[in-house]
């Protein structure tokens, strides 16, 4: 399916000169503007475009008056049909176009993807496959695009003609890892016998493959890759642009018609253009992923499973959602990784479950970064997405991260358990403008550069599984954007030391209009420590946010200006806010964290009114470090040539996590090198701190520190109360000593 949001066509009329007109929809039910923003539907009986008023079922009716004409009195703009209406039609519709699907009785069913997150039926994912490509020409409408243009466009090596990234052969080679070689062999034009306009109700699919069997003599078996009787693909391309109207509208679907011992199964149908400047790959692409490789649509049709409300799903981010009209369709975004992974076209995959530094390379379309939760069906996707490459058009550049579960439904914008997405983008900046069907995409969306914790189970958006218990996912420290991204997962909270804090309300305050006071609101913090980085995630509802001055207020009074009346008359305030991308946050570095901050929001102008609806803090900080001693001096023999040896012990009563431990011995001895000495944990870990060293030498007098004797790194981390022992054993004989004194010295 090819979804428009809003772009410009130029429309064809029986009855009249073409027009532009926006469209919303797709090829199952879509509703056109004029643009001054007025409904229209297209009058058979006129042959034009006319006015819209709504009938008293919700359902739009002409008014008889033709678009041009002056518009009829009291109608307003952007009319819709109600939902009920939508659904009808594009119920009715999908029949026409898809195959017959089980009824929706289970959650598995109620998706777009219900063969393993992918369409039902015949896939054909790796191997040479061979289409046929087929140019039409109307009756009245002709296009001046030659065969040998058509076959470049689709088959050429290094093709940049018009701008275009590469052919469509080209472009399924690469982000298929090579797996995916398809060719297409192209043939006519062949001219249809009606005027483009009879061929919005009539379906011209069974005329054209009469033409190509019984008139051009094509043998069909040659589009057989698989031997199976059916032809791998058929596209079929029409003279003109695209029209986005009944079955001119791109779309693919099955048409099964028999020739022979051959029959056709699933098909593409779209515009081809009028010259060679209009040859885009974008809807091709996008077409041939369902046609291929029966991948579903990943954006929210708004009309199945019981939800009525459209939503951008998965946005720009994928060929299967709106990725296809990047760069005027030029090129088009990389087939995501949810659905290269369901293809097995990633021969690597590699998986984050254990803590360390990964790295995620753009452009790396045989990996995949995996994040595995406790159920099959449910995991986490990790993907370069630096605006370069087929990631150009991008309007951000970071790690992508996709909450993924293949048996969700594209259809659910939700995001609760029992109702959420196939592939949800986890939009770095929290805005859910995917969702909420506020755009495509934006440059909040994807995590850029950024020390400490950017994605966690308690940060906004969160790592939480659909159950809205914690997967376990912490993503941190990631590096800049560019061909090769780092990052670290697991357990490295924002901040040096690895302490946290966060809050947030919901105050849904008022902010009075041209007030110089404003509002305010607070948060407590009641962790000590000084700031090492900062995250406030504000969220204010104003139709002109020009006039706003967002202020974040430290408990000692110090400042930082947040939001200085930017952004003229756009709506609403939805952002994060970061130490790593805002430099007044930056000089409350070192302040103290603990105690009360404040949000201030000052209207500093007069007329436009909002609500500070939420705000949330999340503070990375070093805490001051804390220090636990003990010492014992036992003077304990040591036997000689004994490999029980002794021990001795001490307690700390109190400590945390270690952050640095210091060991100091005293031993008498005259032959050191008899000596073995461990240090044992309240854990149980050991710690050899001296290993027969010394030879003949006397005495074992000594400070071991994890700072420069690397063993004792290993206790980092574990918790410093309870028991330590001291273990010394004397493994030869005739020399004899004493455990004079020993002593620990941790930092928590």
């Amino acid at each position: 399916m090819s979804v428009l949001n809003g772009e410009v066509e130029v429309f064809g009329q029986h009855g009249g000169d073409a027009l532009e007109l926006r469209v919303f929809g797709d090829e199952f039910y879509a509703r056109f503007e004029t643009l001054a923003g007025f409904s229209v539907v297209y009058d058979v009986d006129l042959g034009v475009y006319c006015y819209v008023q709504l009938a008293g079922d919700g359902r739009f009716v002409s008014t008889g008056v033709p678009v041009g004409k002056p518009v009829p009195a009291g109608l307003r703009r952007h009319l819709k049909e109600a939902p009920e209406v939508r659904n009808r039609r594009f119920g009715q519709r999908y029949v026409q176009l898809r195959p017959p699907e089980p009824e929706p009785d289970s959650a598995i069913i109620r998706t777009f993807g219900p063969d393993g997150g992918l369409l039902d039926g015949r896939k054909l994912f790796d191997g040479d496959v061979t289409g046929l490509t087929v140019i039409v020409d109307f009756d009245d409408v002709r296009s001046n695009i030659t065969p040998a243009d058509v076959d470049a466009m689709l088959n050429q090596d290094n093709y940049r003609v018009n701008g275009n990234f590469s052919s469509v052969r080209e472009y399924f080679h690469t982000v298929s890892n090579g797996k995916l070689n398809y060719r297409n062999r192209v043939v006519g034009p062949v001219r249809l016998s009606k005027r483009r306009a009879e061929y919005i109700s009539t379906l011209m699919v069974e005329e054209v493959m009469d033409i190509v069997v019984n008139d051009l003599g094509i043998d069909l078996a040659e589009f057989d890759s698989r031997g199976d009787g059916i032809v791998d693909a058929l596209n079929i391309l029409y003279a003109g642009n695209s029209q986005y109207t009944g079955n001119l509208w791109p779309h693919n679907s099955v048409a099964e018609l028999r020739y022979g011992g051959m029959r056709t199964h699933f098909y593409l149908l779209t515009g081809l253009g009028r010259e060679r400047a209009d040859l885009r790959i974008g809807t091709i692409c996008h077409e041939n992923g369902h046609l291929l490789c029966r991948f579903p649509d990943m954006y929210d049709y708004g009309k199945r499973d019981g939800d009525a409300e459209q939503s951008a799903g998965i946005g720009i981010y994928c060929l299967m959602g709106a990725g296809n009209h990047l760069d005027s369709r030029r090129t088009p975004a990389p087939v995501c990784a949810y659905l290269r992974y369901l293809a097995g076209w990633a021969d690597n995959v590699v998986l984050l479950n254990d803590m360390g530094e990964f790295e995620a390379r753009h452009g790396d379309y045989g990996s995949v970064l995996k994040y595995e939760t406790d159920e099959l069906n449910e995991y986490f996707l990790v993907e370069n997405r630096t605006s370069t490459g087929l990631d150009k058009g991008l309007p951000a550049s970071g790690l992508a991260v996709y909450h993924c579960d293949t048996l969700g439904s594209n259809e659910w914008q939700e995001g609760s358990e029992s109702r959420h997405y196939q592939c949800a983008l986890l939009q770095a900046d929290g805005s859910l403008d995917l969702e909420t069907n506020r755009n495509q995409g934006d440059a909040g969306d994807l995590f850029a550069a950024r020390d400490g914790v950017a994605l966690a189970h308690d940060t906004l958006p969160s790592s939480r599984v659909w159950s809205g218990s914690d997967s376990g996912l912490t993503i941190a420290d990631i590096g800049a954007p560019g061909d090769v991204i780092r990052f670290r997962v697991g357990g490295t909270p924002s901040g040096p030391s690895g302490n946290r804090a966060r809050a947030e309300t919901f105050p849904d305050l008022l902010i009075p209009d041209n007030e110089p006071d404003g509002v305010e609101s607070a948060l407590t913090i009641g962790e000590d420590g000084n700031l090492t980085a900062i995250d406030v995630d504000v969220a204010i509802i104003h139709s002109w946010i020009g006039d706003l001055t967002v202020s974040l207020i430290a408990p000692d009074g110090g400042e930082a200006v947040l939001h200085d009346r930017e952004g003229a008359s756009g709506d609403d305030i939805r952002r994060r806010y970061s130490t790593s991308d805002t430099p007044a946050l930056q000089r409350l570095v070192g302040t103290g964290v603990g105690g009360t901050w404040r949000l201030r929001v000052v209207d500093g102008a007069s007329r436009d009114v909002g609500v500070l609806e939420s705000w949330a803090l999340e503070i990375g900080f070093e805490r001051a470090r804390q220090v636990v001693e003990g010492e014992v001096a036992p003077a304990l023999p040591i036997p000689d040539d004994d490999a029980a040896g002794v021990g001795s012990v001490i307690r700390l009563d109190s400590g945390g996590a270690i952050v640095a431990i210091q060991v100091e011995i005293d031993i008498s001895h005259t032959y050191i090198g008899d000596l073995q000495v461990d240090l044992v944990s309240p854990g149980g870990t050991l710690v050899r701190l001296h290993a027969n060293e010394g030879g003949g030498r006397n005495d074992l007098k000594r400070r071991y520190a994890s700072s420069d004797f690397p063993a004792l790194q290993v206790l980092a981390g574990q918790a410093a109360a309870g028991e330590w022992a001291l273990r010394i054993r004397d493994l030869a004989a005739r020399d004899v000593g004493t455990l004079n004194r020993w002593s620990l010295r941790v930092e928590y």
